[in-house]
């Protein structure tokens, strides 16, 4: 191993201890975009797989969402449910009566431990492993899966931290796999018609954008069942931006982030931390264990980040306080500016001066191919729409031997912002360099299309 990889990884592990700074660590890694990270067997940049006539998936954590999942890879054609995995076994049993019910064969159900993902993945024959777990475990079901010749794909976010990042692109890069982040806001109306108006360049050079995740999640957090089990726990030591891919990978699609621009660097700032403590002490009975837990979570964080073109996004999260539900959505080009929530344009040259203008009547010109589909009409629930495209793309692109609209280099890339802000916020918001995990592979990697199903 070379030099500069034993003292990466040493580094990393000191960091991780509390044993070096993280201006240390910035500075460390300042000069050298990939980290240090040794290049990956020579593939394709994007994967493309053979095409596979049915789509034979394991699925590991069958929770709220991967029920969701489950229910809804059942109505896209050539999907097959083989095996289901969850440490509950109610909740197994309850996914594999759906796969029934859909008219498939009963699934083999894996509910031996918390680890038992693992004898899935070595004894089932599959295409593709969908884990929707804890985030703690996204990482290691995709590299097993991947390990054990299937293509991976994890809810969101991919990874908790860099270095798990860099090992999800060098699995995926040494076993010639897919491994795909299913950020659902990349597939919704607005976004993708933003996206679609880029590509006609309708919004000139595009420039800027603001963007986050601001849910009131307390109650979500505090429940006795569900993410209240485990999500709350990362706010007892956590202190960054934790959840940043609903709004970051849209606006990085639009801005071509490792398809011909990257991020560069991002600075973050944390504020205090009253929501959780202050729902923690009003709302849970007195002889409540929860009662002494101590939170370093900051009810709002607040990041910059810079790409090497030059563009900026302004990237919030915000979750302890209360407030309706908002993915603060801003994008702005040398010829125009979307804002949403609610959703509208101002496209200069077409629009009233100093006037913002209804989405709708833009909708007939600009629609993104997606949301004027037949597949879009099978949608129901799930986030409007959104949840369903993701995975019916995913699936018509494993089938037809396409690359996946997303990739590993966008999971690592979207993900490692949480462990980058936790490392600038601790350093008195210190300028954090973003690795490039395509080492150098983005600026020959063309941008995603105007896709269609």
């Amino acid at each position: 191993m070379p030099d500069s990889e034993t003292n990466r990884r040493e580094l990393l592990k000191l960091g991780a201890l509390g044993g070096i700074s993280a201006a240390v660590f910035g500075a460390g890694l300042g000069g050298c975009a990939s980290g240090g990270r040794r290049l990956g067997p020579v593939r394709r940049v994007p994967l493309v797989a053979p095409k596979l006539d049915r789509v034979r998936i394991g699925f590991v954590g069958v929770g709220g969402m991967g029920t969701h999942h489950v229910s809804t890879l059942l109505r896209i054609e050539g999907v097959e449910i083989r095996a289901i995995c969850d440490i509950r076994e109610a909740h197994a049993q309850r996914a594999a009566k759906l796969v029934q019910a859909a008219g498939q064969p009963p699934p083999t159900l894996y509910t031996r431990g918390e680890r038992d993902f693992e004898r899935l993945c070595e004894t089932e024959e599959l295409d593709l492993v969908f884990t929707a777990t804890p985030w703690e475990w996204h990482v290691p079901v995709c590299l097993v899966a991947m390990r054990n010749g299937k293509h991976a794909a994890t809810e969101v976010p991919a990874a908790v931290t860099l270095e798990e990042c860099w090992q999800l692109v060098e699995t995926a890069e040494k076993f010639d796999k897919h491994c795909v982040m299913m950020e659902n806001c990349c597939y919704d109306r607005p976004e993708l018609m933003v996206l679609h108006m880029v590509r006609r360049g309708a919004f000139g050079e595009p420039m800027h954008a603001e963007v986050g995740y601001q849910h009131d999640l307390r109650g979500v957090k505090f429940s006795t069942e569900g993410e209240g089990l485990w999500r709350r726990a990362h706010a007892t030591k956590r202190n960054g931006n934790l959840y940043p891919t609903h709004g970051l990978g849209p606006a990085a699609m639009a801005m071509d982030v490792n398809r011909g621009d990257r991020f560069d660097y991002l600075v973050s700032m944390a504020g205090n931390s009253r929501g959780l403590q202050l729902w923690q002490q009003e709302r849970l009975a007195r002889d409540d264990p929860r009662r002494s837990e101590k939170y370093v979570l900051s009810d709002v964080n607040l990041t910059l980040i810079r790409t090497v073109r030059g563009r900026t996004i302004y990237l919030v999260h915000d979750t302890n306080l209360p407030r309706p539900y908002a993915r603060f959505n801003l994008f702005q080009g040398t010829r125009a500016i979307y804002v949403g929530y609610p959703e509208r344009f101002y496209l200069e040259g077409r629009s009233p001066e100093h006037a913002w203008e209804p989405l709708e009547k833009f909708a007939e010109e600009f629609e993104h191919p997606l949301w004027k589909s037949e597949a879009i009409k099978q949608a129901s629930g799930g986030h409007g729409g959104m949840d369903f495209l993701e995975d019916y793309r995913l699936i018509h692109c494993l089938r037809n031997g396409l690359p996946t609209d997303l990739n590993v280099y966008d999971a690592a890339a979207w993900s490692c912002i949480s462990e980058l802000t936790e490392r600038s916020v601790a350093s008195r918001s210190r300028a954090m360099d973003v690795p490039d995990f395509t080492r150098g592979r983005w600026q020959t990697s063309p941008p995603w299309g105007v896709v269609e199903a």
